[in-house]
């Protein structure tokens, strides 16, 4: 099997994404005052892990909105499956569905297929964390082929604090590719 995946320091691709008002978002560029976007691509409905961390990064919004960093979450699920996960959720950022293969495909996320119609009806991604600068380049990415690998909030929320503060002068890591 081969996979596409977006290296550090990249552009990040347009990720146009539909909330549950039904408008279609480019949810790779912040808004409001933020100036880099912070894109979470999970597993969706179906995933109590998934419900579990997105509460859990609710905690973690104005920390990250101190520091210039917004937040938008996307899955592949339908509008219904969100709605109804919604009540699951208590998260103070917007979320997005109708990821699709193609979009899945071109973030280069792991892409599973559901074990069952309970589970859920369609393809899904694994989870998916990517952090875009100001100039739309790819600071921070992190994929898990499962849902239970995912970073720790508290040590990454530190991180992107120390990467943020301007006497660090932290760049991009990870942009070394060979020549073979």
């Amino acid at each position: 099997m081969q996979t596409n995946k977006l290296h550090a320091g990249a552009e990040f691709p347009s990720l146009p994404a539909t909330n549950p008002d039904g408008e279609t978002i480019d949810i790779s560029k912040p808004t409001g005052d933020a100036d880099w976007q912070m894109v979470v691509v999970y597993r969706g409905r179906h995933c109590p892990l998934c419900t579990k961390f997105l509460n859990a990064l609710a905690g973690y919004r104005q920390r990250l909105l101190d520091i210039g960093v917004d937040i938008a979450a996307v899955s592949a699920d339908s509008e219904a499956q969100l709605r109804e996960h919604q009540a699951r959720l208590d998260v103070n950022f917007p979320l997005f569905f109708g990821l699709t293969q193609e979009q899945m495909e071109q973030l280069g996320v792991y892409i599973s297929i559901p074990r069952s119609k309970e589970e859920t009806d369609h393809n899904f991604a694994e989870p998916g964390l990517f952090v875009i600068n100001a100039e739309g380049g790819l600071q921070v990415v992190d994929l898990s082929n499962n849902p239970f690998a995912r970073p720790d909030l508290e040590v990454f929320i530190s991180g992107l604090e120390w990467i943020r503060n301007p006497e660090n002068n932290y760049p991009v890591r990870g942009t070394y590719a060979s020549a073979a």
